[in-house]
């Protein structure tokens, strides 16, 4: 699964990692050894300051039920939808902006809709 979620996040993410420290969260975002804390590269970037591109590593808790769930995703489009909102989240959570406000919203739509068509098939 690691394998996949780092093709899936290859432009997003730098490296995607089994989390040792995660108990309740499904995944969180962390800076590399060398890299700017995400609080200081804000009051940098809001300072104008210019800064190099950087990308945050992804730990997920694989023993959370929507890591567990996302694992056992066989439709290859949801597969990539769901880990690319397990980021979203992880990143809304350590308090950045998302990138692409507009793809995470209509990722989420799409999961609802579906949500709901099994909700009303059953």
């Amino acid at each position: 699964m690691l394998k996949k979620v780092k093709k899936v996040l290859k432009d997003r993410v730098d490296s995607v990692h089994v989390s040792s420290r995660l108990v309740d969260s499904p995944a969180c975002v962390v800076s590399g050894e060398n890299e700017l804390s995400p609080q200081l590269r804000r009051v940098l970037e809001a300072s104008g300051q210019a800064l190099p591109e950087s990308r945050p590593i992804l730990e997920i808790n694989v023993g959370h039920p929507l890591l567990e769930r996302l694992s056992a995703e066989t439709d290859d489009g949801r597969f990539d939808a769901l880990a690319h909102i397990v980021l979203d989240h992880a990143l809304l959570a350590e308090g950045s902006q998302l990138e692409d406000p507009a793809a995470y919203v209509h990722r989420m739509n799409s999961l609802l809709l579906e949500l709901d068509s099994t909700a009303s098939a059953g």
